[in-house]
């Protein structure tokens, strides 16, 4: 078995060892572990701001790990990537918006809007998957310049931050205005600023797992204070994931497709770019790439899109390939192994659920969780940097995506406003010729989305 494994996953022609790959692993569990917190809650709708979508978030955890972990395991043996997979962030943010324009612009009742939402996550991961068999990538990757990816990832990080800070109860809303709060003598706030400053600490301390520590650290201040309990028990058996497996609504999907077109699309390049930027961040790290190649990329690609496929099968938004890999790489680690064994953390992780039960905190707020979602959207800004900022036909459209995500506290919108402005403003500056002819047609459908098919 010893020798099948170092050979499967090349160690030695990667230069590593079995125990550095677990290790690794490990390290790379404990830099993502936090989705298993945040996902269910976001997806449920559990923010402030947010309306309950109706998904339940006991059957969300579970299924969460099983995404996390399939998605990993197969990044592992199928691309041999020490890459590991989970559901997104700023994915499962956009999936609310869907799930929101369902509700608004279609006008899709109860259970109906998530589980549409649902279809529309498939789609977008059998139309990922269709691009990399056939090798169609570069021309999806043409409909978004690298300034507007970036711009995107940072808006998402500002709205995510926001989200944290609302959900810290420092940002409330005050006579239909932001604001902050005048109560500075709440417990939620003091726990809300043990876990931001320990997590912030331990990140620029660089250690490994600092975001799931935070949370932890967070957890325990809660404990002290009264208003979490220590569960009965530690193991049990997981919660039922009935209530959320297989229940895509393509009945609906097909019958608004007109509507819900342009999220597909969204949700596709998303992906798209998500992954290819984590498998070329961390590939590099670990010494994959030869002659500014990956090697066996299109498997990686293959591998993330079935894992969002079997993610919304799960009840999931869109999984997707984790930066935070890099944390294993920083370890030692070099091969797929190092994915498998992540995966296989996920797996054992279900079996604690009464612990992450526990740490949902009493409504609206959750200051356990929210230092994590502020410190996630400030890694996410730092890609504003890289935005061709002394061009302007790239610049601007970027900035629309940047404030325009936070400022409609919708990530489908703030992209329509970067998405449709970019092509009108390089046509009209004369450099109409340096973008693909699928960038107007993205910019086209999308306008036509907010002008003939946006209802509110």
């Amino acid at each position: 078995m010893k020798d099948w494994i170092i050979s499967y996953f090349k160690l030695e022609e990667r230069g590593s060892r079995i125990p550095t790959e677990v290790v690794a692993g490990i390290t790379t569990f404990m830099t993502m572990a936090y989705i298993i917190f945040l996902q269910p809650d976001i997806l449920g709708g559990l923010l402030p701001g947010f309306q309950k979508t109706g998904m339940d978030v006991k059957a969300l955890m579970v299924t969460t790990c099983i995404a996390a972990a399939v998605g990993s395991i197969l990044m592992g043996l199928i691309a041999n990537y020490p890459i590991a997979l989970a559901p997104g962030m700023g994915e499962n943010f956009f999936f609310l918006s869907v799930v929101a324009a369902c509700s608004t612009s279609i006008g899709l009742q109860g259970n109906s809007a998530w589980q549409t939402a649902l279809a529309v996550v498939f789609v977008s991961g059998i139309i990922f998957l269709v691009i990399t068999i056939l090798r169609l990538r570069k021309l999806l990757m043409s409909v978004i310049s690298p300034s507007l990816q970036y711009a995107i990832a940072g808006g998402i990080g500002i709205f995510i931050a926001f989200l944290g800070l609302r959900n810290s109860g420092l940002i409330v809303i005050r006579s239909e205005n932001l604001s902050l709060t005048g109560n500075f003598h709440s417990v939620t706030l003091a726990i809300f600023a043990i876990g931001l400053l320990s997590t912030a600490a331990l990140q620029s301390l660089k250690v490994k797992g600092s975001i799931l520590w935070g949370i932890l650290i967070g957890a325990i201040a809660a404990l002290l204070f009264g208003k979490i309990h220590l569960p009965g028990a530690i193991i049990s058996a997981p919660p039922d994931i009935s209530p959320v497996f297989m229940k895509m609504d393509f009945s609906s999907l097909m019958s608004h497709l007109g509507k819900l077109l342009p999220f597909i699309l969204i949700f596709t390049v998303m992906d798209v770019f998500d992954t290819l930027g984590t498998l070329v961040g961390v590939g590099t790290q670990a010494g994959l790439m030869k002659d500014n190649k990956l090697e066996n990329c299109e498997k990686a690609f293959a591998a993330d899109a079935v894992g969002t496929v079997f993610g919304s099968l799960c009840g999931h938004s869109t999984v997707t390939s984790y930066i935070e890999s890099a944390a294993g790489v920083e370890n030692g680690g070099r091969s797929g192994l190092v994915a498998v064994v992540t995966g296989f953390c996920f797996i054992v992780a279900i079996f604690f659920s009464p612990i992450i039960e526990m740490i949902r905190y009493p409504a609206p707020f959750n200051p356990i969780t929210a230092p994590a979602l502020v410190i996630v959207g400030a890694m996410m800004l730092k890609n504003i940097s890289k935005v061709s900022w002394d061009d302007y036909t790239e610049s601007i459209p970027a900035f629309l995506i940047l404030i325009g995500i936070p400022a409609c506290t919708n990530i489908g919108d703030g992209l329509a406003l970067g998405l449709i402005s970019y092509p009108m403003i390089k046509l009209l500056s004369g450099k109409g010729r340096e973008i693909h002819w699928l960038t107007y047609l993205t910019g086209a459908i999308l306008l036509a989305y907010l002008v003939f098919l946006r209802t509110s």
